[in-house]
Parts: C-alpha cells; structure tokens; sequence
C-alpha cells in the first residue's frame, strides 16, 4: 500500500461512516430517520474535506491507489453527487418509508466503491471497487420492497452486472496471464513480443465490454431504460451520474497507459462504438413517451460524447473530457432528482408519462423551471453548463483530426433537441392532465436544487476556474501517458 497514509483518510471515512450507519440501525431500531440521514451527510461532507485537505500524494506504477491530485478530484466530486443525491433522497424516501440504514449504508459504500475505482492502480483495487459498487446498487435500486417495478429493475441490474463482471475478470486474468503483473500502468504498457498483441487486444475487448454494460455503451445498453424507470428517481440520479463518471476516470486512466502500438489498434473500434452509442442513444429517445425512458437513452447518447472525445485523449483531450463528467454529473442529477420532487408518494412507479407533466410549468414552477433549464443544459445551449461541456468536447476532437466523428456527433447533437424540448413542450404549452396533488419541497430539496442551478450557471458562464484547475490536474498525470 502507499505509505502517503494520509490520503486514505477519505478511504477510511467512508468505510467507517457506512459501517456506523448500518451498526445504528441494527442497534437503535426507534432511533429517527433524520439521524442516519445527518450522518450520511456528514460522512460524505468529511469524506470531501478531507480530499481538500490531505498533501497530494504522487502516484507510482508499484502503488495500489493513487492519492494525487486526480483522485482527490473525483474523490471530491463523487462526495458531491452522494450530498445531492441525500438532500433528493431525504423527502422522497421518508414519505415511501425506506429511509433506513441500509438506505444510507450502501449509499456511502457505493461511493467509496467509486473513490476505489476512479483511483485504482492495480486491477485487485479496481475489481474490488467495481463490485463494492455493483453490489451496492443491486440493493439500493430494488429498496422499495414492495413495488413490482424497483424489485424488476433490480434483478435486470444484476443479472446485467453479473455478465459484466464475469467479461471483466476473464480480461483482466488473461492481461495479467500475459504481462505478469497486476499494476494497471506496467499491464497495459507491457508488449514484450509483437505476437502477444492478439491475446493483448482480446483481454482489453473482454475489459471494455465490462466497463461497457456499466457505461451504457450500445451494444451492451439494453438494460439501461428498464433499471432507469424501475428504480427510486433519486437512486436513478445517483447511478447514472456516480457510477458512470468513476467508471469513466478509470477508462480515462486506461487509455493514456495503453501502450502507442496496442492504442493504434483500438482506434477504430472506439470509433465505432462511439458512433453506434450516439446515434441509437439520441434516435431512440425521439421515440419515448415516459420522461424516465427518455432521460435513459438520452444518457446513454451522453456516454457516446464522452466515447467519441476519448479517442482525443492522448491529444490534449483529457481536460475536456474530466469536464464534460463534471457537467453531465451535474444536469443528470438535477434532471432524475427533481422528477422524484415531482412524483407524489401514491404514485408507482414515480410520475411518469410525459402527459402526467402537463402543466406542472404553471402549478409548480420553480421546480419544472429548474427541470426545464437542465434539460437545455442537456440539449448544449447556452448559457448553460451543457454548452460549454459539448464545445470543449467537439474541439477536443477536431483538434485530434477526427472530423468524420465530430460532424456524427454534432448532427446527433441537433437531434437531441427535439426530445428534450418536448419535455419542455409539455411542461409549459400543453393544458393541465389530470389533478394530482403533488408535494411540497422541503428545505434539502430546495438546497438541492439551488446547488445544481448555480453549478449549471457557473460552469456556463465562468468555467475558465474549474478548466484552468483540471488542465494543472492532467498536466500532473503527463509523465504516465
């Protein structure tokens, strides 16, 4: 392990924070909900502190985790997206009556499965972090026991997590049968003899069809809509933005480590995918009529601008990359957890049927006015953060000389418009369905949604501070590529 021991504070946090919760609800039973929802919060928030806090450490090839300045980055963000997702959740889950410590445990664990995953330098941490987080979400997206459709989009998620898993490991153990080592940085570097090459590419195809099904990458994207409208609105949130955006770090971390000669073979592969995820991603959701469906294939096209911009990666495209994860970790929160501010207790599933948003833009409008504005933020108009999100990726991938994949993705991008102002259509143009009493946000909700609106705002209007900080990040991680 690393002997900067003060860099796993945040590590040894969580773990303790999600071990304490689980131990308070297995020994208080009539202790109140709101204190294991405080002690989430606090947990997270401390996690998140101490990344701030702690020297940087330098991350080796012979470490287990990196403790430098680009995990501490996603360390901070994915405290970020487990505070949103708490104050989303706190309402939401007292009214349906699973606010307990399972709720909030595996909610800090899944997070700490991100840190381990986003900062994995050897594959044991990374497998050990991808399960921590699959396993988590196999629970938390079937936490409403009694609803047909949350415990359905559970078993989906695990069925689908199990075949992930399964392509994971084999590519990992056929890598580490031909490098002779489990360090990340030395596995994927090592090409001792041209004719390993072909075992080299099978074991990263078996590698990235794992991270694929996580990632929502077409063709391994089917299960995506189902889980997205069974599960809890604000779990939703959680697993598409959290488990998404470590998931990419790690593959970020993969791609600059690739050894010149094997990434010259992935190439067209990757641009392949990219194209495939974009298109049926942003096609696909022209066709929806439940908003959850939609915002899930609209994802999965997000997922497929991230994939384009990484073939750009080892030409300077690695900042635009980080920040379109903290953007579309912003928009795709904000989007999933106001729908669950939005869906009464009664309703199950959660509210719906893009005719169930009829007129919600009159009846309540701060919320629908704040759904509406991360969905433009989605579509990349400005002043949102969604605008400079897609400009930084688009040029980070004519700057590579991909021009063929950057005019796919810019015509899949005007596409996108008319989906996500068809919300906006029913939201504000179309005359009220039927009478539902909706309710009341509470201040964490209203919290919330005042984090994610300065966020979208700031990170449209003024990202040079946040650009400028993630360029010194990647300029750090330069002597690995």
């Amino acid at each position: 392990m690393p002997t900067d021991w003060p860099g796993l504070i945040p590590v040894f946090i969580l773990a303790g924070g999600g071990t304490i919760v689980f131990c308070a609800g297995a020994f208080w039973r009539r202790l109140p909900g709101w204190w294991l929802f405080a002690l989430a919060l606090l947990t997270a928030a401390a996690a998140g502190g101490a990344a701030l806090w702690v020297t940087p450490g330098h991350p080796t090839s012979e470490g287990m985790l990196d403790l430098g300045s680009y995990a501490r980055f996603f360390t901070c963000l994915f405290m970020v997206i487990t505070l949103l997702t708490c104050l989303f959740l706190q309402q939401y889950a007292r009214a349906r009556g699973f606010a307990g410590d399972e709720l909030y445990g595996l909610l800090l664990f899944a997070a700490l499965g991100m840190l381990l995953v986003a900062g994995a330098m050897n594959w044991v941490i990374f497998f050990l972090g991808f399960q921590l987080i699959s396993l988590s979400l196999y629970v938390l997206i079937a936490v409403r026991k009694g609803e047909a459709a949350s415990n359905e989009a559970g078993l989906k998620y695990f069925i689908m997590s199990a075949v992930a898993s399964a392509f994971l490991t084999f590519g990992i153990a056929l890598l580490y049968a031909i490098s002779g080592t489990l360090a990340i940085a030395d596995s994927l570097a090592a090409l001792a003899h041209p004719e390993d090459l072909p075992l080299i590419l099978l074991a990263l195809a078996l590698i990235l069809v794992g991270i694929g099904f996580k990632t929502s990458l077409v063709p391994f994207h089917l299960w995506t809509p189902d889980v997205y409208q069974g599960a809890p609105a604000p779990i939703t949130a959680f697993l598409s933005t959290g488990s998404k955006v470590a998931l990419f770090a790690a593959l970020l971390r993969f791609s600059w480590l690739t050894a010149a000669p094997v990434w010259a073979y992935c190439l067209p592969a990757l641009w392949g995918l990219a194209v495939l995820t974009m298109v049926v991603g942003n096609v696909t959701a022209l066709y929806q009529t439940q908003i959850k469906r939609l915002l899930a294939y609209s994802s999965i096209g997000q997922m497929g601008y991230l994939f384009m911009a990484l073939l750009s990666v080892k030409q300077g495209g690695l900042p635009a990359l980080i920040f379109y994860l903290v953007v579309y970790a912003v928009m795709d929160l904000g989007a999933f957890g106001l729908i669950g501010t939005l869906s009464p207790a009664t309703a199950k599933p959660d509210l719906d049927d893009l005719t169930d948003y009829q007129g919600l833009g009159y009846s309540q409008p701060w919320r629908a006015g704040l759904l509406a504005i991360c969905l433009i933020a989605m579509a990349g108009l400005p002043p949102t953060a969604g605008f400079m999100g897609k400009f930084a990726l688009f040029r980070a991938v004519l700057h590579a000389d991909y021009v063929v994949l950057a005019i796919i993705g810019i015509l899949t991008a005007i596409i996108s418009l008319y989906y996500y102002f068809k919300v906006s259509v029913f939201l504000y143009m179309r005359p009220a369905g039927r009478e539902t009493v909706l309710p009341r946000s509470d201040l964490c909700v209203g919290l919330a949604a005042i984090l994610i609106l300065t966020l979208i705002l700031w990170l449209g209007i003024m990202p040079s501070a946040i650009f400028n900080l993630i360029e010194r990040i990647a300029a750090t991680l330069s002597p690995l590529s």
